[in-house]
């Protein structure tokens, strides 16, 4: 095998590659790219099984053949490299890949290509076009509040429902949880619904650019495959009932705030910087005003209140800072509605806007 291309699109295409590729695996060829050059076009490959992507790269091929490689060494090398042109050439006896750019030159080990996986080819049994502004939307939206404890792999996902105009994306970590209903122009022309790792939709977001107008997306019993353009991004679905989020809101609440976000996040923001070694951020209402404040033993202390249409008893109330914070950032409204019960019902921040994102957040109790 030899080919050529850019060096600056190897780059790019090696940073998404290298993500995917796996950083834990036994079989070592699962944290390398393979490069397929046949029929005159090359193909980049990643995969650590649970999620896989593969990427054409522009160049031409001298001769064909394939190779597994480093993908984080791989990477670092072509980062490094100043020539604007690079080749790649096996050198089959001595079990290595030349690496060619100007005057520099790489020899790399290569990887045991019979044990890189066949990847997922696109399609599946249900098969759509999604407006990807939408999609990409949505999941920047809710893909926080994913867990991230591999212990409780169900709520590592995002429940992604598509059905007709509707577009709804749900993610929950049990501290706190996600919804983000959107409005389609066009009716879909297929429905699902799939528990999808957020990790999965994490990446699929950085692949899609400003320019993107559709993402392919065909569903199967146990995968999901994404195509943007060229790229195709495959996943593994989670298995198992996710929760019934609807059962978690509550159906009425004592008091209904509309705050301006920009005000209560920069206050947020500002007061958290006190709230360390899992101190909550406190939020005191009195009538007419939200005061803030946060208190660690041995570091400090700090308060700032801003003005609420509140009336009726005082009440406090406290949540972890970092989740506060990360809901204010996930709405796109200038407004929200802080809607609340007492101190030890969970609190919920909807956008104000009607854009159907809400957010609902655990309390911690507070220590008078």
């Amino acid at each position: 095998m030899k080919i050529s291309s850019s060096t600056s699109e190897l780059l790019h295409h090696l940073q998404n590659l290298a993500r995917v590729a796996s950083t834990r695996s036994a079989i070592q060829a699962l944290s390398g790219v393979r490069i397929v050059a046949e029929d005159g076009k090359i193909e980049l490959q990643a995969t650590d099984t649970e999620l896989s992507i593969r990427v054409p790269l522009a160049g031409s091929v001298d001769s064909p053949g394939s190779v597994v490689l480093p993908a984080r060494l791989l990477l670092e090398v072509v980062r490094q490299l100043g020539a604007p042109e690079v080749t790649l050439e096996l050198r089959s006896q001595e079990q290595d890949v030349e690496v060619q750019s100007g005057t520099a030159q790489y020899h790399l080990r290569t990887l045991r290509l019979e044990d890189f996986p066949e990847l997922p080819t696109p399609g599946g049994d249900t098969q759509l076009a999604m407006p990807a502004a939408a999609f990409i939307e949505t999941i920047a939206r809710v893909s926080r509040s994913a867990s991230r404890d591999e212990t409780r792999p169900i709520l590592t996902g995002v429940l992604v429902s598509a059905s007709g105009n509707e577009l709804r994306m749900v993610a929950t970590d049990s501290y706190r949880l996600s919804v983000k209903e959107t409005a389609l122009e066009q009716p879909l022309k297929e429905s699902f619904e799939a528990n999808v790792p957020a990790r999965a939709l994490e990446e699929l977001a950085r692949l899609v650019e400003p320019e993107t107008e559709t993402i392919s997306i065909g569903v199967s019993a146990n995968q999901v495959v994404f195509e943007v353009g060229a790229v195709s991004l495959s996943s593994r679905l989670i298995d198992g009932q996710f929760p019934n989020y609807q059962q978690l809101l509550p159906d009425a609440f004592e008091h209904e705030l509309t705050i301006s976000t920009e005000e209560f996040l920069t206050v947020a923001r500002r007061i958290a910087l006190l709230a360390q070694k899992n101190a909550p951020l406190r939020l005191g209402f009195a009538e007419g005003e939200l005061t803030l404040s946060a208190q660690t033993p041995d570091v400090g202390e700090a308060k700032d209140t801003l003005p609420v249409p509140f009336a009726g008893e005082p009440m406090e109330i406290g949540f972890n800072p970092e989740f506060l914070v990360a809901g204010l950032e996930s709405t796109t409204a200038d407004d929200v509605i802080l809607k609340l019960i007492n101190p030890l019902r969970p609190g919920l921040i909807v956008s104000a806007d009607g854009s159907g994102f809400l957010y609902l957040i655990m309390p911690i109790r507070l220590n008078v």
